[in-house]
């Protein structure tokens, strides 16, 4: 197992870099204890897979370093990194029985036979592929031969660290929250090093310890599934993770003080008044808004039950916000005030927070 440390990470695909737009990667900086449960999270084109390359020895950086266990690794091959990496797409031999597919990446390291048979029961016991061991991989199902694929990754007891590539794309949906618990047991259970790419915000946060958020190239925030919903650091982050997302507001600072639509809005953090944005806004949460007496004036536009939850459409001069609502309470109709939490009402400079 290992700790894995990324120092001033910068990568391009292109001889020539002469705009922002043409690195991949920007300034990456991270530490991964050993043993830890990560996940990458991001949308298409933001940089994920590249950066789970770079760790894993299939492509060099531009500039930086990558360091397992603070020794500089920048330079050397998957093998001699000693990893494990499960891609989107599972790889395996249709002509193989599902044991043998197993046993392959062990045989190869010149285990006994006795060691191999032993590993390849437990990770198929894992992985509930024991009624499946002597059929071959080419009649299993798609998750069958992802668990395979898993298995691989999962069976060799000498890796640094077990690297995930969206893995669970061609699984189907009602298998993925299976396959997304089994990951998880797994882990607790084999205690190695995991870092889990995905676009998916379902699978990061129920997966991982930590989630680095990325966009356009860069890590726009670190935190656990709790510290990334409460505090969003970006409003990028706030964007992306929770169904629906943040509500993104512009506002004015005047005195320390955001102002929307003319009403002073109290945030959780302060504001600089020196502070020098070219844009200022402010962000909460649907689950943290609700209907009152005074506040900002809006327009009900739209009601969706969705059962336990009503979600609401509202307007107001500056924009849409989106108010989520226990199923039980009473919604106004035409126009209403609404307060926010000011525990969960962050202020905004050019979309990250005012800290």
């Amino acid at each position: 197992m290992a700790k894995i440390t990324l120092k001033n990470l910068s990568h391009s695909y292109l001889e020539n870099q002469n705009n922002d737009s043409d690195w991949a990667l920007k300034n990456i900086n991270i530490d991964w204890k050993d043993g830890g449960a990560y996940a990458l999270l991001g949308p298409s084109g933001c940089g994920k897979t590249t950066l789970l390359n770079i760790i894993s020895g299939l492509l060099t950086p531009t500039n930086g370093e990558v360091l397992f266990n603070d020794e500089d690794v920048t330079k050397l091959n998957p093998v001699e990194r000693d990893i494990a990496q499960i891609f989107q797409f599972p790889v395996i031999y249709d002509t193989m029985t599902v044991y043998d597919n197993l046993a392959f990446p062990l045989k190869n390291r010149n285990l006994s036979d006795v060691e191999i048979d032993t590993k390849v029961k437990e990770i198929a016991e894992m992985l509930e592929l024991t009624l499946t061991l002597k059929n071959r991989a080419s009649g299993l199902t798609a998750d069958g031969k992802q668990k395979i694929s898993l298995g691989r990754g999962l069976a060799r007891s000498d890796v640094n660290v077990i690297m995930f590539d969206e893995p669970l794309t061609v699984i189907d949906p009602h298998l993925k929250w299976v396959l997304r618990s089994k990951l998880k047991e797994l882990h607790q259970k084999i205690n190695r090093t995991m870092i889990y790419v995905t676009h998916d915000q379902t699978e990061a946060l129920t997966f991982a310890d930590q989630v680095v958020v990325m966009h356009e190239g860069e890590i726009v925030q670190t935190g656990t599934p709790v510290e990334l919903f409460e505090k969003p650091k970006h409003t990028f982050v706030g964007h992306f993770i929770g169904s629906p997302g943040m509500n993104i507001l512009p506002c004015k600072i005047q005195n320390g003080t955001a102002i929307v639509d003319g009403i002073k809005i109290s945030t959780s953090n302060r504001i600089n008044e020196k502070s020098n944005f070219s844009k200022t806004e402010i962000g909460i949460r649907p689950e943290f808004i609700s209907f009152s007496q005074e506040g900002i004036p809006v327009k009900i536009k739209k009601v969706s039950n969705t059962g336990r939850y009503k979600i609401v459409d509202t307007e107001c001069k500056s924009g849409k916000i989106k108010i989520l609502s226990h199923s039980s309470k009473k919604i106004p109709s035409g126009s209403a005030f609404l307060s926010f939490d000011k525990k969960y009402t962050y202020a905004y400079g050019d979309s990250r927070i005012i800290e």
